[in-house]
């Protein structure tokens, strides 16, 4: 049985490989088949996990029609696409008739959408939505019968392509090896300190994530610093960064209790770290087996350099479980 502390007042605790199997990226990359020269959609928003999902594509025998969504994605994706075309937001019926088109019948998402921009005044309308876009979004933006929380716009998004027989699958269904595997990633061990603010952080992030808000919260000595909403993550540590110029913080970012697969994973890139690293973080920690890590070598390297460290958990109940811990002095 998982062996649990009582030194603080919340709880962390600690498995050996005995009790838990560890998630590798060689189990992740026997558990998918060839694609044997299917034609799969890619949604791609902003950022390195979109060219990182069509790689993994392509190295697995598939071929990928990519729409990227405007003002968002890099100009570097299209040459890795086999069909290649961009999109507004809410231009919901030319995203469906390019998949369509070129004989797409599983789509995944990948990158982020700049929701702030999407709450500006006529923010919508300045993405061109199209009638389809406008029926799928008119409960949430219009008539106001629904809400627009992350899992009820992208919700909405995806039943419209279920309903044009394209089903949105998750991107780790093309790409496991991207999830973060268990235990110490890079950087020094934990003290016990910086355990207890782990502990702490992830209840608060599992709380933030079953509400829907957000994903990550930054604390130090079990104190919330900063709590992330629309502004997103990187925003939410700079925030933290100012509110403490001490520095020595504890970021966390968690999946949400009742995280949808298809769309919203946690990420983390190279701006993450450079961020945590801005505002003066010590501590990078993720769930395992449920954050993305794009370029992780990348990632770990620059991690290690900056002096960060990145611990990667388990999440039993609500409890963070770290496999194999290994502790500094208090």
């Amino acid at each position: 049985m998982p062996a649990r502390s009582h030194a603080f007042d919340v709880t962390f605790e600690t498995v050996t490989t005995s009790t838990m199997t560890p998630l590798t990226s060689a189990d992740a990359l026997a558990s998918i088949p060839s694609l044997d020269g299917e034609m799969i959609g890619l949604l791609a928003g902003w950022g390195r996990f979109p060219l990182a999902t069509a790689e993994a594509i392509r190295n697995r025998g598939g071929r990928v029609a990519i729409l990227t969504i405007r003002h968002h994605a890099e100009e570097s994706l299209a040459p890795l696409a086999d069909a290649y075309g961009e999109v507004g937001v809410a231009e919901i019926g030319k995203a469906i008739d390019f998949f369509q088109k070129h004989g797409v019948l599983r789509a995944t998402m990948a990158g982020k959408i700049h929701k702030k921009k999407l709450f500006r005044r006529f923010g919508w309308l300045r993405h061109l939505p199209d009638w389809k876009g406008l029926r799928t979004f008119w409960p949430h933006l219009v008539s106001w019968r629904k809400d627009n929380r992350d899992d009820s716009l992208l919700g909405a998004i995806a039943r419209a392509f279920e309903q044009a027989g394209i089903r949105i699958c998750p991107a780790t269904d093309f790409a496991p090896e991207l999830l973060a595997t268990s235990g110490l990633l890079a950087g020094r061990p934990l003290s016990k300190k910086m355990m207890a603010d782990v502990a702490f952080g992830w209840k608060l992030a599992k709380e933030l994530g079953r509400l829907d808000i957000g994903q990550t919260v930054v604390v130090k000595n079990r104190a919330p610093l900063a709590l992330e909403a629309i502004e997103g993550t990187d925003e939410c540590i700079r925030r933290a960064g100012e509110l403490c110029r001490a520095g020595g913080m504890t970021v966390v970012k968690v999946a949400k209790p009742q995280q949808d697969e298809r769309f919203d994973m946690p990420t983390i890139g190279i701006g993450t770290l450079q961020s945590i690293r801005a505002a003066g973080g010590r501590v990078l920690a993720i769930e395992a087996g449920k954050t993305i890590l794009v370029d992780r070598d990348q990632l770990t390297g620059y991690a290690s350099r900056c002096g960060i460290s990145i611990v990667s958990c388990f999440d039993v109940a609500g409890v963070p479980l770290l496999e194999q811990p290994r502790y500094d002095a208090a």
